[in-house]
This record gives structure tokens, sequence and C-alpha cells, in this order.
């Protein structure tokens, strides 16, 4: 099993906030949904648009390029979207002021 991996402080992160961070080469988004953190593949399953770029709206981010939205909590695609297939998510923890992640 992999382990935690610190990514950024809480004080980088506002709430209503995503920032983009890469680990291992890959681009993991980091949300802020006021005062809770969620993990999640920077690319959109449908045609690789870039998640971080997108609107966050409460715990639902939309892909920039096609507008399908995405529960950050649980990686679903929402209704109204051009794709059913999921995001990835990652487990998140808060270790003082680090917010850690990880990878499956």
């Amino acid at each position: 099993m992999s382990e935690f991996r610190t990514v950024m402080n809480t004080t980088d992160l506002a709430p209503g906030d995503m920032k983009l961070v890469d680990l291992d080469g890959e681009e993991i988004a980091i949300a802020n949904v006021d005062g809770e953190y969620f993990a999640f593949n920077n690319t959109c399953p449908h045609a690789g648009g870039p998640l971080a770029e997108g609107e966050l709206e409460g715990d639902i981010v939309t892909c920039p390029w096609h507008f399908t939205p995405f529960n950050v909590r649980t990686g679903e695609a929402q209704e109204g979207g051009v794709t059913d297939d999921p995001v990835s998510t990652y487990e998140v923890r808060l270790e003082g002021d680090n917010i850690q992640i990880r990878k499956a």
C-alpha cells in the first residue's frame, strides 16, 4: 500500500479554490470545499480537459472544455455532462497544516 505524501499546506488553498500539484509525474488537483480537502486526477476522462482550470462550485468541478460536472468527493460524473466516466480520486488527510494524499 502506498504512503501518504505531503503536497501542500492548508494556508496555500483558500475555501472554494483549487490548485494543481505534481505527484510522481501525475497532475492532481486539490480542492478546498469549505475546509475539507479533496484530491482528484486533473485530466477529464472525456477528452483530457484540465479540471483544475474548471469552475468549482460547492463540491462540483466543471470541465472547462466540454462542461461535464464531477463530484470532487466521489469522482462521479454528474448529469448534464458528455461522459458518465468518473475521474480518479485520492485519499486525503491533514497532518497538522499539511495536506497529504495517498495514491493507491
